[in-house]
């Protein structure tokens, strides 16, 4: 089994910047990626970005390229997301996710864990 949990969300002014984090912990895999979800109210929960183990090769969704960064620490047991120049349309609860695969795919039911989440809310 694996655990997830998220933190680092919080309220903040469009513009400005969070980052969140991702901790894993429990069974392990040689190889596996490691994805952010989000999902609005009234949403799909949509893929944001991911990254793998190993090659560190990372994927974004095209609303987050240029703002958002996924990284990871060496073991892969953390990682996170940095998030800058936030629009209010990137208000959303996110999740992160892991998937014992070895490329980064948007699907979110190519996942096997979850977190349980994080709020994030953009004020214009």
């Amino acid at each position: 089994q694996v655990q997830l949990v998220e933190s680092g969300g919080g309220l903040v002014q469009a513009g400005g910047s969070l980052r969140l984090s991702c901790a894993a912990s429990g069974r392990t895999f040689s190889t596996f990626v490691l994805g952010w979800f989000r999902q609005a109210p009234g949403k799909e929960r949509e893929f944001v970005a991911g990254i793998t183990r190993p090659g560190a090769r990372t994927t974004y969704a095209d609303s987050v390229k240029g703002r958002f960064t996924i990284s990871r620490d060496n073991a892969m047991l953390t990682v996170y997301l940095q998030m800058n120049s936030l629009k209010p349309e990137d208000t959303a609860v996110y999740y992160c996710a892991l998937g014992n695969m070895l490329s980064v795919t948007t699907a979110a039911r190519a996942y096997d864990y979850w977190g349980h989440g994080t709020q994030v809310t953009v004020s214009s």
